[in-house]
């Protein structure tokens, strides 16, 4: 009876493994949950200068003194303006650059030369190719007023997801200006207006909030 009690349960247990599995879309947390590619694909946002124009005009308005206290943007366009301002600090030549919301967090993709890369990552160097695509995921913060940051808690290169120790590495390489003081050191500067709050990402939006004290 002892092992046809075990089999029972070993069965019970697959049945409600594979119960959990086919409805994982229902209790995971949104950003682990199954997404067909032709969807996740299509949430992409280019960066365009257009983008970042639409950014630099929300924040006009955020600072006139009876303008709206909040501006929420496309992932696509705040990743524009931000990438303007970074653009001058990365190192390497960075194309094809993009950025999608999942949940409450934001990735940012771009696809550069590793040459200068491959002699940082150990035996990782010899899985990417000459380009690769570098994709960064995380949220914002406020660090003071006028210094924001973009918080990277995942990496990856073309596929390879990095480990979180290899993060402020791979930041060090990408992001070559002057560090601002109390930045940490997995993530990157966002220079923002001093009447810029807080930057919140919901609803497939990021916010910007005005300081109204």
């Amino acid at each position: 009876m002892g092992c046809i009690a075990r089999l029972g349960c070993l069965v019970l247990l697959a049945i409600l493994g594979v119960c959990a599995w086919f409805t994982r879309d229902r209790w995971l947390p949104e950003r682990y949950r199954s997404k067909p590619p032709a969807v996740a694909a299509a949430n992409w946002q280019p960066v365009t200068g257009a983008g970042a124009e639409r950014t630099r005009l929300a924040l006009d308005r955020l600072s006139q003194p009876r303008g709206p206290v909040f501006q929420s943007l496309s992932a696509g366009d705040v990743a524009s303006l931000a990438f303007s301002e970074l653009s001058k600090r990365v190192s390497g030549a960075a194309d094809s650059v993009a950025a999608r919301i999942d949940g409450d967090r934001m990735s940012m993709r771009a696809s550069v030369r590793t040459a200068e890369l491959k002699g940082k990552l150990g035996p990782l160097a010899g899985m990417l190719r000459d380009r690769e695509a570098v994709e960064l995921t995380g949220t914002f913060s406020m660090l003071r007023p006028g210094l924001g940051a973009f918080n990277v808690q995942e990496a990856k290169l073309g596929r390879i997801s990095l480990p979180q120790g290899m993060i402020p590495r791979l930041i060090k390489e990408v992001d070559r200006g002057s560090r601002p003081e109390g930045l940490p050191d997995t993530a990157l500067p966002l220079p923002v207006p001093g009447y810029v709050s807080d930057i919140r990402i919901a609803n497939g939006k990021v916010t910007l909030y005005k300081n109204v004290k």
